[in-house]
């Protein structure tokens, strides 16, 4: 009877964990001022175009716009805005808006500061990690609409 019970529990913890990995959440994993580093993130910048492919001193002089890094062999998204360092661009939600197959986009929503918050006038970037949506995939290049701009994510 116990090997039982222990039996069933542990298919219980087992599916809870299966599920959960099914179905990411939408918000941040985790954030961080500066760039990620990882060798072998592949890295976009918005404005030019081009892809440094995880050369740490061309992400770190993209300041004009947005860049989207794959993270953790494609299991996240970097995405990395530079702005104050006192009130920093933070991403709040990932949101799905054509699945892999029909478009492969998602949108980024930033969290909202108060117009009337006093932020320092310097230009540090901000990086904010969220989960990679379970319907989208690292196979197809990624549409990233985020900060008024479209930045497309090249196969991992």
């Amino acid at each position: 009877m116990r090997l039982r019970r222990a039996g069933l529990l542990a298919l219980a913890v087992s599916s809870v964990f299966l599920l959960s990995g099914c179905n990411p959440p939408s918000t941040p994993a985790e954030d961080f001022p500066g760039v990620p580093t990882e060798a072998d993130a592949d890295v976009v910048d918005v404005d030019s175009g081009t892809d440094p492919a995880g050369d740490e001193e061309e992400t770190q002089s993209s300041e004009n716009g947005p860049v989207v890094v794959w993270w953790a062999d494609g299991g996240q998204l970097a995405l990395t805005i530079s702005g104050s360092s006192t009130c920093p661009v933070v991403g709040e939600q990932i949101r799905v808006l054509e699945e892999a197959g029909e478009g492969n986009r998602v949108a980024i929503d930033l969290v909202q500061r108060s117009e009337d918050e006093i932020c320092t006038m310097d230009f540090v970037p901000h990086t904010t990690l969220f989960w990679t949506p379970t319907t989208v995939t690292t196979t197809e290049p990624l549409i990233v609409e985020v900060f008024g701009a479209e930045v497309e994510v090249p196969v991992k």
